[in-house]
């Protein structure tokens, strides 16, 4: 067993649930950040190092007592996987509702800002200092989906997340860094697979790739010795329609 640390938001299902099970196989004290409980403790599964914390990200008290509960029971935190997000079904701009763009906003900016500063908080006060934070941004990050305003939007302010945490966390050892994630199949991926509206208007299939791919690659990120960060990594299908989108 590592003494190794680590919190993964949205741990409950998708890219969250792989990642988490990963890390809990390489011997890492994984804390579990979900709003449900139960589909935490399916996560889990009995592996030993599993600290399960229901929360709801978009809450600043749960986000802040879920962190603390992990630090006090650690001693100390080593990385946050700010992973937690949402979307909503592809509507166009004049059509999305302000309900549907806060529902997105609140998980995807809101929330990673919440958990962000709680991890920063812990990095720079324990002894010694530092530790690593890794955002999930998206493709959309850079290149948008049509009907997608919300999310589009939300994963570009992660980028600006990334990078202020980078700036700011040099004087204090915490190292950012931001996977961008390509069409993984899980649940939020499915509908690749039965076909998306794509730049032209036209309708297609999408290539999809296993989630372990990016659960490996986080694992890799967080194993960067100190010094050394991976600042931006873009996991994808390898034919998926992103390298000339548009």
């Amino acid at each position: 067993m590592t003494d190794r640390t680590i919190i993964i938001t949205g741990a409950g299902s998708g890219i969250g649930r792989v990642t988490a099970q990963l890390f809990l196989d390489k011997g890492w004290r994984v804390g579990l950040v979900g709003r449900r409980e139960a589909a935490l403790a399916e996560t889990a599964a009995g592996r030993d190092g599993a600290l399960v914390l229901p929360c709801d990200v978009t809450d600043e008290g749960d986000v802040d007592a879920a962190f603390a509960r992990a630090a006090a029971g650690w001693g100390r935190l080593d990385v946050l996987f700010n992973n937690a997000g949402a979307n909503v079904p592809p509507r166009g701009v004049d059509e999305t509702t302000l309900a549907d763009w806060r529902s997105v906003i609140d998980v995807n900016v809101t929330g990673m800002f919440l958990c962000a500063r709680a991890a920063f908080r812990q990095m720079r006060a324990q002894t010694p200092q530092g530790g690593r934070i890794i955002n999930n941004g998206s493709i959309s990050a850079y290149v948008p989906r049509p009907g997608m305003v919300a999310y589009t939007v939300s994963k570009h302010a992660v980028t600006g997340l990334t990078r202020t945490l980078s700036l700011e966390g040099r004087p204090f050892g915490i190292a950012c860094g931001q996977i961008d994630i390509g069409n993984a199949l899980t649940d939020m991926a499915a509908a690749q697979t039965k076909g998306v509206t794509q730049a032209d208007g036209s309708v297609r299939v999408e290539p999809v790739m296993d989630a372990a791919e990016v659960a490996r690659a986080v694992l890799h990120m967080a194993g960067m010795p100190e010094g050394a960060n991976v600042q931006f990594m873009t996991v994808m299908a390898t034919n998926m329609p992103y390298i000339g989108r548009g």
